[in-house]
């Protein structure tokens, strides 16, 4: 490090560091994202949609990350968030708008595959605790609970274990 009048100057090194990082710093990122809405979702059972929103941004990101992934992959995990999209309209929102404007900002960032991997572990986190819950008589049939925390576990795990 070179240092100038009592400030550091990155050297190249610092910036091979960036550069060879950056996609595992671009996740690190979305993970902040995911926490901060899983604690809205917890805490008051909605999302601010400006918060939610701001995930768009994030999509130029991951693909700019470094990661080598097809557009048309992205863009398909985009489309399965339309598809929950869908489903959150005919159900009359019994999945929620917010949780499905997360899938598809999700399956922008990650992928086809990626998103459908995360959804099926965040779908049999989701069970797990609904039949634990059941058990314990907390809930009934017919009894909501926040997703994005499910969504959160789920990509966060898979970003421990490497599986995008």
């Amino acid at each position: 490090m070179f240092q100038v009048f009592g400030t550091q100057r990155m050297t190249g090194m610092d910036t091979g560091f960036m550069m060879e990082n950056r996609w595992i710093l671009c996740q690190l990122l979305f993970a902040v994202y995911m926490i901060v809405l899983m604690i809205m979702d917890i805490k008051w059972k909605k999302i601010s949609l400006a918060v939610l929103i701001s995930g768009f941004i994030l999509l130029p990101a991951g693909f700019l990350c470094g990661r080598e992934i097809h557009v048309i992959l992205l863009a398909a995990g985009a489309g399965v968030g339309i598809v929950f999209l869908i489903v959150s309209r005919v159900t009359e929102e019994a999945f929620g708008y917010g949780d499905s404007i997360l899938i598809l900002i999700m399956g922008g960032f990650l992928g086809f595959w990626n998103i459908l991997s995360l959804l099926v572990a965040a779908f049999s986190m989701a069970a797990l605790f609904s039949i634990f819950m059941l058990i314990r008589k907390k809930f009934h049939r017919k009894s909501a609970f926040p997703f994005v925390p499910f969504l959160t576990a789920a990509y966060i795990g898979g970003m421990i274990i490497g599986a995008y």
